[in-house]
């Protein structure tokens, strides 16, 4: 069972990433079914295109786009899978759709995708905890590579172009590499910032 030009995938463990341990009891942080905040991005593969060479294989994990795993509700209130969805818990993503994959216990970018972990703001002249539109490079890719840019390096990146992933209980930013246009000087005191809710993988509050 291939597709020609899509992975078959399946969830890794859910749908969704609704739930978190209180004690011995399970607490629902999130009952929307449309709301993509804590819909699962992590995936297994199932399959491989048919059309080309990746270097995914069957059984490996993958961090994909919340839109493949997402239900909806149709105008009379039905809910629906995801146009995305196979059959049997099966589902089809397109190669633009998977942004990170493991190998040797080790996640890798896949294509041109890239991930950025935010740094503190420790200004005082601001309220704000995070410094905007830079961060440290935690995946990066062979274009980057190419540019001297690399895992580890501070850098500077555009508005609107990234999206929020948890990936191993760290707040990233998910982006493109023409998404990173500057590579800063260390200065020595960049601190990287995860708020508390990423250690327990799940977001409670609403929003980006």
């Amino acid at each position: 069972m291939n597709s020609v030009f899509n992975f078959i995938v399946k969830p890794y463990n859910k749908r969704y990433d609704n739930e978190i341990k209180v004690g011995n009891k399970s607490l629902i942080v999130n009952t929307k079914i449309d709301d993509f905040v804590n819909i699962s991005r992590k995936a297994i593969v199932v399959s491989t295109p048919l059309a080309y060479k990746t270097f995914i294989n069957v059984g490996d994990e993958i961090i994909v786009h919340h839109n493949i795993f997402r239900r909806w509700y149709d105008i009379k209130g039905n809910e629906r899978n995801s146009a995305k969805y196979f059959k049997d818990d099966l589902y089809f993503a397109q190669p633009d759709q998977v942004f990170l994959y493991k190998k040797d216990k080790k996640w890798m970018s896949f294509n041109n995708s890239c991930f950025v972990q935010p740094i503190k703001d420790k200004s005082s002249l601001t309220v704000d905890k995070e410094q905007k539109l830079k961060g440290i490079l935690k995946y990066g890719n062979s274009s980057l590579e190419a540019l001297e840019i690399h895992q580890g390096d501070v850098v500077g990146y555009t508005p609107n172009g990234e999206w929020e992933f948890l990936v191993d209980k760290e707040r990233l930013y998910c982006m493109k590499s023409n998404d990173i246009v500057i590579k800063y000087e260390h200065q020595g005191d960049e601190e990287k910032y995860n708020p508390s809710w990423a250690s327990s993988g799940q977001r409670i509050n609403q929003g980006c």
